[in-house]
């Protein structure tokens, strides 16, 4: 479990006292924590079943949780850059590297293409008015293994040649 693995890497980041490892990891856990507890009160809304535990997060929930934290790096990274503040960058870069090791294997470019073809195909979509159609068939399908600004840069791109 996906979970596990980070909360050894973690211990044993802790021996060995690699602290940029340890402040990254720290936090991981702790935005995989907060989406437990948002997971655990909806479920407590939505059943009324408030003293029930919910399970820990399936893998694909905490490969969403590191997706997202990859994101707000690189978003951080690109902020940093434009107010030329190079420390920080490389600070962002390295969690952001840490963060990549508990990814999926990524999908190759021209394997992500030839999904969006055959889904392309699949649902019958003509134009970009199915974008949202494509998309979704393709995210499933892709689930961890592409980001959704390169799914879409080419779905986009599909679309716009069979339109």
């Amino acid at each position: 479990m996906l979970l596990e693995k980070i909360k050894n890497d973690l211990k044993e980041a802790l021996k060995v006292k690699d602290e940029a490892r340890v402040s990254t990891l720290r936090f991981l856990l702790s935005a995989i924590h907060n989406k437990e507890i948002v997971l655990r009160c909806a479920s407590a809304c939505a059943k009324a079943t408030a003293g029930k535990q919910v399970e820990s997060l399936k893998d694909e929930e905490v490969i969403g949780v590191i997706q997202k934290q990859i994101k707000q790096r690189k978003e951080s990274i690109e902020a940093f850059k434009t107010g030329k503040r190079d420390d920080l960058v490389k600070k962002e870069q390295g969690e952001l590297e840490i963060l990549n090791n508990y990814l999926p294997q990524q999908i190759s470019q021209g394997e992500l293409t030839k999904v969006v073809e055959e889904e392309i195909l699949e649902i019958g979509a003509t134009g970009p008015g199915d974008f949202g159609k494509v998309m979704g068939g393709v995210m499933a399908k892709v689930k961890g293994q592409a980001e959704g600004q390169i799914v879409a840069k080419i779905v986009k791109e599909k679309l716009g040649q069979s339109a």
